[in-house]
């Protein structure tokens, strides 16, 4: 995405970014929260986790990530999927609602980046675009179905119990199968396709 770029070549630019891009990655996360707490599970609320105060959300290795490479995470919202109203409706809904989350930030950057900035060159355009950009990134780096990505979640919400209970085998191995993954490139494509896919449905939205 070339935020370390920009971090060397417009560090004021840079710092604009800083913020909307940690909320960003706290929004995906409250969205999770916000959506169990609705579907029956209060354990987000009762931690405090239901808050836009980034301190209690912050993962610093994920937040390092993001501005690096241009994906990252903040602390999962801890979420008891025992609690919900409906077990499989609620993996799906609350594991695709920071991914929704992201990609309405990512077409509300886009629509303003459209009509709000007409210099394509400005500080604002600049923001706009990388916003729009880290949070397609983000959406897109989610839906991968490996644990404990919320893809994998959206995936068991629909598969059989046998898929389930491999993919729920996995979720301890699954941070470094994705590094792993991600260091010899190996996820790249699945990434350009769900970023193609989000990007072509903001075009039909966003003629």
């Amino acid at each position: 995405m070339g935020l370390l770029k920009l971090l060397i070549n417009d560090p004021f630019t840079f710092i604009l970014l800083a913020i909307p891009l940690l909320y960003s990655v706290i929004l995906h996360e409250l969205a999770h929260g916000w959506v169990a707490y609705r579907m029956g599970d209060s354990t987000a609320k009762r931690l405090g986790r239901l808050s836009l105060n980034p301190l209690r959300h912050l993962d610093p290795i994920g937040t390092l990530m993001l501005f690096l490479f241009g994906f990252g995470w903040a602390k999962p919202v801890p979420v008891n999927f025992s609690n919900l109203h409906n077990t499989r409706k609620g993996l799906i809904l609350v594991s695709s609602a920071g991914i929704i989350t992201n990609m309405l930030l990512a077409f509300l950057a886009f629509f303003l980046y459209r009509f709000l900035s007409p210099d394509p060159s400005g500080v604002l355009s600049t923001l706009l675009y990388y916003l729009a950009q880290i949070n397609i990134i983000l959406a897109s780096f989610n839906l991968i179905p490996i644990p404990p990505l919320d893809g994998s979640k959206i995936l068991m919400g629909f598969a059989p119990a046998r898929l389930q209970y491999t993919l729920s085998r996995l979720e301890p191995y699954g941070f470094f199968i994705i590094i792993g993954l991600l260091y010899f490139g190996a996820l790249d494509p699945l990434i350009d396709l769900f970023r193609w896919m989000i990007l072509a449905l903001i075009s039909v939205l966003l003629p």
